[in-house]
């Protein structure tokens, strides 16, 4: 953990019949200064919609060679490599060449963050997936996070139903592509 980083905790019950996942689990999030309510939440929604065998949280700021959230097996190799908000090409390209699958989750507009990857090399990129909410969505959530939180992610048809502390909001899930 960080100096200065601050401790959330989220128990989080998982029903993602999109995949048939269903799990329930707790996260202790470390929340360095830098990073804001929304980065954070958005980090803990990918943990969620992502939830598997050997995921886990990146090394944070100072662990540059690793991405936010990611997979691996049980011999240590990155099966999935899953950036947050707006990462350069450099690191997809890096990420992609790493892991069996990259993807993005992201709380800004999408075509805004795949602009700037438009022309660069970035290694399998037809392969990478960006993931977005409805606009506002991140927005609304992200003040109803506490120090210690309660989470429902319950996911069907491609749309996100999230209980937080109390309060339920809903955005479908989108996908775009690279290719």
């Amino acid at each position: 953990m960080a100096i200065g980083s601050t401790m959330h905790t989220f128990e989080v019950q998982l029903a993602d019949m999109d995949r048939g996942v269903y799990d329930d689990f707790s996260l202790r999030v470390a929340r360095h200064p830098s990073e804001t309510d929304a980065y954070m939440l958005t980090r803990v929604l990918a943990y969620g919609l992502e939830f598997t065998e050997g995921i886990t949280f990146g090394g944070g700021i100072s662990q540059t060679d690793e991405p936010a959230v990611l997979v691996r097996d049980l011999t240590g190799q990155t099966t999935a490599w899953i950036e947050i908000g707006a990462p350069d090409a450099e690191r997809l390209h890096y990420g992609s060449r790493l892991a069996e699958r990259t993807v993005v989750y992201t709380h800004r507009d999408p075509a805004k963050v795949m602009a700037p990857w438009a022309d660069k090399k970035i290694h399998r990129s037809e392969d990478i997936r960006v993931y977005s909410f409805d606009p506002g969505f991140i927005e609304s959530a992200a003040p109803l996070i506490e120090r210690r939180n309660t989470m429902t992610l319950t996911v069907t048809e491609q749309v996100l139903y999230l209980d937080l502390n109390g309060t339920t909001l809903t955005t479908a899930i989108h996908e775009h592509e690279l290719g």
